[in-house]
Formats: C-alpha cells, sequence, structure tokens
C-alpha cells in the first residue's frame, strides 16, 4: 500500500484537547488514511461514520455528561464523513472542552461544508489538512523515475486517483472517472447552497476543461451559459471548495503594463478533467497536449508543496504585450518562476519579465526535468 505523505504529520498532531479536519475529494483516499491512522494508534480508537444514521443519533445529545459516557473508553475519536452532522462544530468543541483526553479525528469530502460548521467553534483548537489524488512523489514508493517516465503518456490522460493504481484496463479507467464525475464531483457540489442545475454547473466544467492555461472572462462565461457573472463566480468558487479546480490569479507589481484582475483556473486532476469533456485519447491524437502538462505539473507542484506543510501563493504572471509565465511561486522572501513545455525546446524567460523581477529564478520544466520539480529527487523543494 502506498503510503501518504501527509500521514506521519497528520499522525504527530493527535493530541489531547485537539480536532484534525482532513479535507479532499471523494474517493482520494481519506477513508484509507484514517483506518491507517487507527492502526497505528497506540490507544483505544473509536471510529465513526457521518453518513450514517446512528452517528448522528448516538451525538445529538449535547451534553457534556453524554460525551464524557460514551467516550470514557476512547482515546482517539474519528470520525469520517463528518460534514453530515448537524452542527459538528459545537459538537466537536464540546468534546474537547468536556472529555480533556481525547484526540479527534474528522475527514470531509467538502471543504465548503466543514469549515463552515466547525471554523469558528474551533477557533485555536484545531489542524487542517488536504489530501488530494497521489501525488508523482507518493507513486515513487512503487514505480522507479525510469519507470514514472514510461507512464507518464497515461498519467496525463487518466490521473493519479487512488484506485486506478489497481485498474489495467483502459476501458474501465473511463468507467470509474466518469463514475466520480457524475456520482460523486458533482452530487457533493449540488448538495451545497441550493444548487439544483446540474447541466449548468457541468457545462461550466466544460467549458473551463477547453480554457485551461487561458485567461478566463466570467462575462464571456455567463454569456455562453445564459448566467450571470456573480453566479458564474460563486459557481466556480463551490468547484473549488469541493477540491475539483483551483484558480491562479495574477501576479503583479505594475498594473499598469502588467494584468492583475484576470484569473487562469486549472482541475485538480487530469483524469477528472478528460472524463468532463469524455476525452481520454492518447496523446498523439490529441491537440491539447500542452495543456494536459501544464495542468499535470501545476497539480503536482501543488500537490507536492501541500504534502510537505509548505503553502506557498501561486500565481500567472502576463503583461499586456502577451508575455507569459505559467506559474509564480512565492514563499516568504523566495519567489520563483516556471514555464511547463511537453517538448525539449529552450524556452527563455521573457526579458519583460526578468528586467522588471531580476530576482526571481526562472526555470523551465519539460518532461525530460520533471522529477526535482515533482519531488521526485528529495525529500523537500
Amino acid at each position: 500500500m502506498i503510503q501518504r505523505d501527509i500521514e506521519k504529520t497528520v499522525f504527530s498532531q493527535l493530541k489531547s484537547g485537539k480536532v484534525i479536519k482532513l479535507f479532499g475529494a471523494r474517493r482520494v483516499g481519506k477513508t484509507v488514511l484514517l483506518e491507517q491512522l487507527s492502526k497505528q494508534y497506540s490507544g483505544s480508537v473509536s471510529l465513526l461514520n457521518g453518513e450514517d444514521f446512528k452517528t448522528t443519533k448516538l451525538l445529538a445529545e449535547r451534553t457534556a455528561a453524554n460525551y464524557r459516557h460514551i467516550l470514557s473508553d476512547t482515546d482517539l475519536l474519528i470520525i469520517d464523513e463528518a460534514q453530515n452532522i448537524p452542527d459538528i462544530g459545537h459538537i466537536l468543541k464540546l468534546m474537547v472542552d468536556s472529555v480533556k483526553h481525547i484526540s479527534v479525528l474528522v475527514s470531509g469530502s467538502s471543504s465548503f461544508d466543514l469549515m463552515n460548521k466547525t471554523g469558528e467553534p474551533l477557533v485555536g483548537r484545531s489542524y487542517e489538512f488536504k489530501l488530494y489524488p497521489f501525488s508523482l512523489k507518493e507513486i515513487s514508493q512503487e514505480e522507479t523515475i525510469i519507470q514514472i517516465n514510461q507512464n507518464l503518456e497515461e498519467k496525463l490522460i487518466y490521473g493519479l486517483y487512488p484506485e486506478l493504481s489497481s485498474i489495467d484496463d483502459y476501458k474501465q479507467k473511463k468507467i470509474y472517472l466518469n463514475e466520480i464525475v457524475n456520482a460523486y464531483l458533482l452530487k457533493d457540489i449540488l448538495m451545497l447552497d441550493g444548487i439544483k442545475n446540474a447541466s449548468k454547473m457541468r457545462d461550466l466544467l466544460r467549458l473551463i476543461s477547453y480554457q485551461i492555461g487561458n485567461l478566463v472572462s466570467y462575462d464571456e462565461l455567463g454569456k455562453q451559459l445564459g448566467m450571470s457573472r456573480n453566479t458564474v463566480e460563486k459557481y466556480l468558487d463551490l468547484l473549488s471548495k469541493t477540491f475539483v479546480v483551483y484558480q491562479l490569479p495574477a501576479f503583479s507589481n505594475n498594473p499598469r503594463k502588467e494584468i492583475s484582475k484576470a484569473s487562469k483556473w486549472f482541475f485538480i486532476d487530469n483524469g477528472i478533467r478528460n472524463a468532463v469533456i469524455n476525452d481520454f485519447a492518447p496523446l498523439h491524437m490529441r491537440n491539447d497536449i500542452g495543456c494536459l502538462w501544464e495542468n499535470f505539473m501545476i497539480s503536482e507542484r501543488i500537490k507536492h508543496l501541500n504534502n510537505q506543510r509548505l503553502l506557498p501563493s501561486f500565481y500567472f504572471w502576463r503583461d499586456y504585450a502577451g508575455n507569459e509565465i505559467d506559474l509564480i511561486e512565492s514563499a516568504s522572501d523566495i519567489i520563483r518562476a516556471f514555464e511547463f513545455k511537453w517538448g525539449d525546446k529552450p524556452s527563455k524567460c521573457p526579458k519583460s519579465f526578468s528586467n522588471k523581477y531580476p530576482d526571481i529564478d526562472y526555470q523551465l520544466i519539460n518532461r525530460f526535468n520533471f522529477a526535482e520539480f515533482s519531488g521526485l529527487n528529495q525529500e523537500k523543494p
């Protein structure tokens, strides 16, 4: 079994009086990680499922006496899919305040839902972690760098959801990814905030799928979908909070010459993106290889740094003359610039960027040198 990179860090934070919140999309391995953590824990463990009505009933009596009683012989309480329990934030606060010896670990498929329900009540009492699909560094536990290179095309097309590693048949991989999109991701989204129009959400996802690497106009999306700009932004915000897509804002210190307000949108996983547009054709038959590579590499960087608990800010850069940098990574006093090219042709840093930001390191990342960028050659970036 592939060990998740955040496993040791999460385990080290299981302390009395603290709640660990684990966020991630469905099927990225949250339940498996919870089970692995419970096996390692030396004390007594109680595991509950937030989707089970018995769990809701057990926790419904919100009194300190009730929680002391049901948790008297529990050192670690684990609640999977905790966002389904009404008023879970106040329940958890009362638990850790009343039962001093207990540690709590909860998971949720929707950061929007779980953060809203646990955010304010658990201020100062909780730690948050995100779990994504497998990273290349995690995959390297079972594949050598040579094998990862050999299987790179498959990863660009089908992505890195954990269960795909045990599915050899490409037809079954397609079925699995389509099932995730239809039965899980969209279902989670439509449960939030009264969203009822599944077709509009899918249409929006399709439009975003075709605009990877490009500036996104909310007004233009609204016109194509028959929606207001505010609704488009609301839907994209929900999609990001359910770990389907993420936003790259513009990096700029000179709004007069550099784009400062536009955004780009990318998918957390290439397989989900390709399932949305139902395109699993091999690379030699596609005209979006550059988009796939850019999406894949930026997601890998985000996953790798997240798993190391290094949380920089990510941007893109573009000036009004059309010069562009795919990814700007800003952490403390260190800023890096990255360009992504599938081929091996050299690419120079735009002069307008290097003149304006001479101290920012620029790197070209292609399929021949991506290992270090993805964390495959080192423990830390």
